[in-house]
């Protein structure tokens, strides 16, 4: 008996090419610094069929930004944090690993987005700073977080702390035996800003 034949892949409409062209681009140059020909030759296709799919850049940013925050939070945000998981802060963690190591021009279009400093930014770090922010509501919600908690702080330091690394990652890696985002450094990464965030880096009080 034959075995059935399995589905075939579905190609990536006209659409999805010219976005992850355009992601690609915004990522490599930065948004300012890619036409939209630019986009058109890297997808194969007319500016034309850009155009007709999109109507301006401004618009295909906007795509792309939409795309972006759905690769994230598809990932970081796919379920809930919860006790059920083990350690919800290390889970949250591991699932940021995860989105890095498979999608390096999601990571490096953040970056850009973000220096660049611009409407398009903005909107960015305002879907980062809701997802973070209800990250900290899962915490809050199983009494995780410290009482004397500034909630504002709460939300926007794990966001600091982990765009930060992906602004000054060329800096960073001077000082590293490799790339952040291999897989040893982004868990060695990862372990020392989850220990700040649980802990802290200083003691109480100094040892006497």
């Amino acid at each position: 008996m034959p075995f059935p034949r399995r589905p075939a892949t579905a190609e990536p409409s006209s659409v999805e090419r010219i976005r992850d062209a355009a992601l690609e681009c915004f990522a490599s140059t930065g948004i300012a610094a890619t036409s939209l020909r630019t986009v058109a030759e890297s997808a194969g296709v007319s500016v034309g069929s850009v155009q007709h799919h999109f109507g301006t850049k401004a618009a295909l940013v906007e795509s792309v930004n939409d795309h972006v925050l759905k690769v994230i939070s598809g990932t970081v945000a796919s379920s809930p944090l919860t006790a059920a998981d083990g350690d919800p802060l290390t889970e949250a963690g591991a699932r940021l690993i995860s989105m890095i190591s498979s999608n390096a021009f999601v990571v490096d279009y953040l970056a850009r987005a973000l220096i660049e400093g611009d409407e398009f930014g903005a909107e960015i770090f305002d879907g980062l700073l809701a997802l973070s922010t209800a990250q900290r509501e899962q915490f809050a919600a199983q009494d995780l977080l410290r009482p004397e908690q500034d909630m504002v702080w709460a939300a926007l330091n794990p966001l600091v702390l982990r765009l930060g690394a992906m602004l000054l990652r060329s800096h960073i890696e001077r000082h590293l035996p490799g790339p952040l985002t291999e897989p040893d450094q982004l868990r060695r990464w990862d372990a020392a800003v989850t220990a700040l965030i649980r802990r802290g880096q200083f003691r109480d009080s100094p040892p006497h």
